[in-house]
């Protein structure tokens, strides 16, 4: 089968799919390397500007919520206008705001440009997914998946090392964690400029749901800054709550309500009622909430709880990226071999569950073996089963709808790691603060007046005495926030149960009778 017999359907020879697949997998992998690239130096770059953990917590969060409210809107104008030039428009935005993100002075400053950056990399997540997916047959899909997840893995393996390393290196600084995947961006933008060619059908009279968007990014967003602030600014019971979260409620319900109503909804609810894509996003939300609200402050653990420099942090990281590219790869190819995805989902979700457990029982002296154990657990669960949700959800719909359905299912993927970012780190900050105040009272040091958003992470600049507290503060509290993952893992495991024994097709599109509304249950039982 050559490309020149192919060019009604779409469909691609191997070839052309490879040179194609190599500029969207380093597009991709440096997206996701500028975010884990940042995890193991974040305590250096706060401590540098003068931050504290709210300010951490928020470095992450604005870069997840931009992403998450974006990744709809880019998922929808993919099945409008032409894939190749959105791509290139978000390489773009990804360039300029790395760029913004490195010239930073101050965290507010950061904070804000990390949001911007964050746009870009909600494009390219989801822009890469779709593109690949209208190149390959679901079926097929399970072994580039697992070309995908094996690029995840070294990214998220390659990001927290390369990050410790720069940051370590005097000539060099923290500053760099963004300078330097600038440079291969630009040459990955030329190389999908000249190799990727694919399909896009524009439609007239089309338009994008702006109204839904901006009312689920601003009810959101204003949820998760209750999250963070409370307790601490405020109490759970108060009149700013119940203003916060009743404005949250409010514009989420508006936002239902234009979703069912506009004729392009960014977040098509007649995709996500469906049992199969339904089951997914909740599964999707209950992963994407333990992955990243867990993972997101195991090198601040490493750094602050256990005083490891942030290279060496960065190495110990490793057995979770080592079970994230053995598992990915494994089962995106048993997945293609079979046809069947939810087996390695339920698998993926229950050893999830069980890697949380184990980092649950960690405290500021726990052996690095059992640690690096519940790394590599978690790190196969996640391999497992974070592609193959996007995968099943692709499987039940049209090629019409491959945009929005794959951009409802990171949409919610990330809302459920904003969330559990802003969660957990709230957990963290008053857990770490009601351990210091202990520790202090202890040695008979007064405590601060203050300790609004946990304590300064500019470690250097504290006393030995206080020091130790504070590493031992931080090195508690983070095994409870693992056991909170543990728990929300485990709405994933129930969600899995319930989906439908799914068999991959073997085209591109759903066969033409597949259409109608009872077509995807067919997709889904057969």
């Amino acid at each position: 089968m050559t490309a020149s017999t192919l060019p009604d359907t779409g469909a691609k020879s191997h070839r052309q799919i490879l040179e194609a697949l190599s500029g969207l997998l380093l597009v991709l992998f440096l997206a996701m390397i500028s975010s884990t690239i940042v995890s193991v130096a974040l305590p250096q770059i706060i401590g540098a500007l003068d931050g504290t953990q709210s300010q951490y917590t928020w470095v992450v969060t604005a870069a997840l919520l931009t992403t998450t409210a974006s990744t709809p809107i880019w998922g929808k104008l993919a099945d409008l206008f032409d894939k190749k030039l959105l791509l290139e428009v978000a390489i773009g935005i990804f360039l300029v705001a790395s760029l913004a993100c490195g010239f930073a002075q101050n965290t507010p400053m950061l904070i804000a440009f990390r949001a911007v950056q964050g746009l870009g990399m909600g494009a390219l997540q989801i822009l890469v997914q779709v593109v690949i997916a209208a190149m390959i047959s679901p079926k097929d899909r399970g072994r580039y998946n697992g070309y995908l997840g094996a690029v995840m893995a070294v990214a998220t393996v390659g990001g927290p090392l390369l990050g410790g390393l720069i940051t370590d290196t005097s000539w060099l600084g923290w500053r760099w964690c963004f300078f330097l995947p600038i440079p291969f961006t630009a040459l990955a933008l030329l190389i999908l400029h000249r190799t990727l060619d694919v399909a896009s059908v524009r439609r007239p009279g089309t338009s994008v749901d702006y109204p839904g968007a901006i009312l689920i990014a601003a009810g959101v967003s204003i949820l998760l800054i209750w999250v963070t602030f409370v307790h601490n600014s405020f109490d759970w019971i108060s009149w700013q709550t119940f203003a916060m979260v009743g404005a949250s409620v409010v514009l989420l319900g508006i936002a239902v309500w234009v979703e069912s109503v506009v004729r392009e909804p960014v977040v098509p609810l007649h995709v996500i009622r469906r049992r199969t894509p339904a089951l997914a996003i909740l599964a999707s939300l209950a992963v994407g909430m333990a992955m990243f609200g867990g993972a997101v402050f195991l090198g601040q653990y490493f750094q602050i709880g256990r005083g490891y420099s942030p290279t060496e942090a960065g190495l110990l990281t490793i057995p979770m990226m080592l079970g994230v590219l053995v598992s990915s790869t494994v089962s995106g190819r048993m997945v293609s071999r079979s046809g069947r995805v939810k087996p390695y989902i339920l698998v993926g979700s229950i050893v999830l569950t069980i890697g949380f457990l184990v980092l649950s029982t960690m405290d500021h002296d726990t052996s690095l073996v059992l640690v690096g154990g519940g790394m590599l657990v978690v790190g196969a669960g996640v391999g497992m089963s974070m592609q193959n949700l996007v995968l099943a959800v692709q499987n039940t719909v049209p090629l019409r709808e491959l945009g929005a359905a794959s951009g409802a299912v990171t949409f919610f993927r990330s809302l459920g790691g904003t969330i559990g970012v802003s969660v957990l780190g709230a957990v963290l900050a008053n857990q770490v603060t009601a351990n210091i105040t202990t520790g202090l009272a202890k040695a008979g040091i007064p405590a601060p007046a203050s300790q609004s958003g946990g304590a300064s992470l500019n470690m250097g600049a504290l006393p030995e005495p206080i020091r130790t507290i504070v590493r031992a503060a931080y090195g508690d509290a983070t095994g409870h926030i693992f056991l909170i993952s543990a728990c929300i893992a485990v709405v994933g495991i129930l969600a899995v149960l319930f989906l439908p024994q799914v068999r991959l097709r073997d085209s591109l599109d759903l066969a033409e009778p597949a259409a109608g509304p009872d077509a995807p249950a067919a997709a889904e039982t057969r």
